[in-house]
Formats: C-alpha cells, sequence, structure tokens
C-alpha cells in the first residue's frame, strides 16, 4: 500500500506541475491587461507602468513563472491584484459553499443513479428498464442553463415552493455565525432549525440541477454493470441456495458491479466541483466557480491560476479515495497488490 501511495503522490505532483505550465500560459494569452483593468481606462501611462512592476508584469514570462512555482512549493498562491487578499484565503471563504453544493448535489446524483440503475437491470426489457433509461437520457440531453431556469421558473415563480436564489434568506443570516462556511453545518451549531431548514430549501434546485447529468451517467453505468455481474455462475449459485431475489441482488450482485460505477462517481465528483460554474450563475451561489468567472473576467492571473490548481489537486485526490475504495469492492485488486 505505502509504495502505491508514494507513487500516486509522485504523479499527482507531476500532474499538478503541468497543470500549473497550462494554466499559466492560458491564463497569459487572455486578452486584455490586467493593470489597465486594475487602473481604469482613464489611468495614464505612468500608472500603469508602475501597477506591472508592483505585480511583476514587466518581466518576461520565463522569470514571472519561476516566481510563481517558487511561491507554490512554500503553498504561497499569491495575493489577488483585484481584492489584495491572499488567494488561500479567498479558496477559504469561497470553497465552502461550492463544496457543500457538491456534495448535495453528488448525494443527490449516486442516491438515485444507483436506485434508477438497480431498477433498470433488475427489470432489463421491461417498462421501469425504459423508463428509467428515458430519464438518464434526458438528463444527458438536458443543458444546465436550461434546467435550472425551468425549475425556477415552476418551483420559486409559478408554484412559490422554494427559494430562486443565494444561500440562506438574509435575516437568517444574521445570526447565523460562520464556524465552517457550510451552512447546514453552521446552522446546526446555532441550533436554528428554521435556518437549517431555509438552507436546505436554497439547496435543493441548484444540487438537482448540478447533478442531473451526474445522476443519468451512473445509472446507466449501473445497469450495464450491474447486468454483466447477473449473468456470472455465483450468482446462479446464489439463487440456488435459496437466497431471496433482492438478498441476491444487494448483497452479492451490486458490490462486485461497484467497480466501474465508482470510477465514473469519481471523475464526475471532480467534474462538478470544478464545473459548476453555470450552476451557481443561474442561482447566484457564492461558490469557487463564481468567483473562478469573476477572476477571469478581471484578469486576475494569481487568483486563476490559484484556483484551477486547487481544483485540479482535489480532483486528483478524490481520484486517489476512489483508487483506494477498489480494494474494498473487488478483493482481487487488493490479492493482486499484495502478490507484487
Amino acid at each position: 500500500m505505502l509504495p502505491f501511495l508514494v507513487q500516486r503522490f509522485l504523479s499527482i505532483g507531476l500532474s499538478l506541475l503541468g497543470v500549473s505550465i497550462l494554466v499559466f500560459l492560458m491564463v497569459h494569452l487572455i486578452p486584455g491587461d490586467p493593470a489597465l483593468i486594475i487602473a481604469g481606462e482613464r489611468a495614464n501611462k505612468e500608472v500603469l507602468t508602475q501597477i506591472r512592476e508592483d505585480l511583476g508584469l514587466d518581466k518576461p514570462l520565463v522569470y514571472q513563472y519561476g516566481i510563481f512555482l517558487w511561491d507554490l512549493a512554500h503553498l504561497n498562491l499569491g495575493h489577488s491584484f483585484k481584492t489584495k487578499q491572499p488567494i488561500v484565503e479567498e479558496i477559504k471563504r469561497y470553497f465552502p459553499a461550492t463544496a457543500e453544493l457538491t456534495l448535495a448535489a453528488m448525494a443527490f446524483s449516486i442516491i438515485f443513479g444507483i436506485f434508477f440503475g438497480i431498477i433498470a437491470a433488475v427489470f432489463r426489457g421491461r417498462l421501469f428498464d425504459y423508463l428509467s433509461m428515458s430519464i438518464s437520457l434526458a438528463g444527458i440531453s438536458i443543458p444546465i442553463f436550461w434546467l435550472g431556469l425551468m425549475l425556477i421558473l415552476l418551483f420559486s415563480h409559478l408554484w412559490e415552493i422554494l427559494p430562486a436564489t443565494g444561500r440562506l434568506h438574509p435575516v437568517m443570516s444574521l445570526d447565523i455565525e460562520s464556524h465552517t462556511g457550510f451552512y447546514l453545518i453552521d446552522t446546526l451549531i446555532a441550533g436554528n432549525a428554521a435556518a437549517f431548514k431555509n438552507a436546505i430549501a436554497h439547496l435543493i434546485l441548484p444540487a438537482i440541477t448540478l447533478g442531473t447529468i451526474p445522476l443519468a451517467i451512473i445509472a446507466r453505468m449501473t445497469r450495464s454493470s450491474l447486468l454483466e455481474v447477473l449473468n456470472q455462475p455465483y450468482i446462479t449459485t446464489a439463487y440456488a441456495k435459496g437466497l431471496s431475489k433482492w438478498v441476491v441482488i444487494i448483497k452479492h450482485a451490486l458490490k462486485n458491479s461497484m467497480v466501474p460505477v465508482l470510477t465514473v462517481i469519481g471523475l464526475e465528483f471532480g467534474y462538478l466541483m470544478g464545473g459548476a460554474i453555470l450552476t451557481e450563475h443561474i442561482f447566484s451561489w457564492p461558490g469557487l466557480g463564481s468567483w473562478l468567472r469573476a477572476s477571469v473576467e478581471a484578469r486576475d492571473v494569481r487568483a486563476v491560476q490559484g484556483g484551477v490548481l486547487f481544483v485540479s489537486a482535489l480532483f486528483m485526490f478524490v481520484n486517489l479515495i476512489v483508487d483506494l475504495l477498489y480494494a474494498y469492492f473487488d478483493p482481487r485488486i487488493r490479492v493482486g497488490d499484495e502478490a507484487k
């Protein structure tokens, strides 16, 4: 296990180095002058020159990347050109909102995705199968922005059941002290049941919007993987022992079909963490995606670099956890590692 972890961490380090090079070059290729955005269009040449010198933008790209890499080696992501705040503090401020939304979306997609996948596999070729796969196909096909707007139109404006924007009612947020940045946790710490319910209500629509595509993919993968396992001889043996249908499916077949499903879950979790920009924009969700979008628009070089690197590192960490879970769901992987 230790050699595997060392190898994976070295791989993550090299991957992050490659990501740092790509994001550094791409950010500097974005049209626009950060100094002009900071100072304004009416700033004179002397002011612009001074800002470029202060930010190091007048240095060659190789020198700028060297400084960036040196700071990165010391876990220093630098300061935002726009807010003058440390990038680490900016990430700490906006990340909990994105993490809360992503976790809720993944919980929604995993629970219903696996459920629909099991139903489709068990009732293969029947109405439930066609209905589940039709729902999953619609989930993949519907654009996120359209789905989000339709949910807002129906549940917020037409029926007035759920709030459309934000994370918590503005009045309630005044009574909640931020300990973790996760409103569901902070409202529980404060012992405010009404605020907790309100935070859940604000979370439902964006979580459904963000989790629809992963739900569809997980459902289709669960169905195909489970169908393959259900044709194995040991499943027939389990039935011959007198075990009930659902005991065989849940206890024997589902666990052995989870490896490809776990792969999809890990990939989709990473994609959601970095791809929640559109959903956050639609629902005015003050998360990491909205912060990154504003940083790109402002040509805030250090903020974009730090944000992308953070999301990339998180994506790789999630996939490392998925690799470790393989050994639990498939003992053959564990045996293979021990044999080596």
